[in-house]
């Protein structure tokens, strides 16, 4: 999948992986891609409640290995 900018927060555990998604979703324009990068377990349903609450769009997630690659697409 394209995306537009990368975020790699691995090693990092709940709440630093929103908390950064968060910020960096917000420098973005509506409708650019973001790949989070992540290796904290809880990253999954974390990340699902995350794109609930604020409404920006999930639009896959992966794992390879021991890390996790989510697809966010900016509201």
């Amino acid at each position: 999948m394209q995306f537009d900018r990368e975020l790699d927060v691995k090693g990092l555990n709940c709440p630093l992986p929103i908390l950064r998604t968060k910020k960096t979703l917000s420098e973005m324009s509506s409708g650019q891609v973001l790949r989070v990068l992540a290796t904290d377990p809880s990253a999954v349903k974390d990340f699902q409640a995350f794109a609930k609450q604020t409404g920006n769009h999930l639009l896959a997630n992966a794992q390879a290995d021991e890390v996790f690659e989510f697809y966010f697409q900016r509201k």
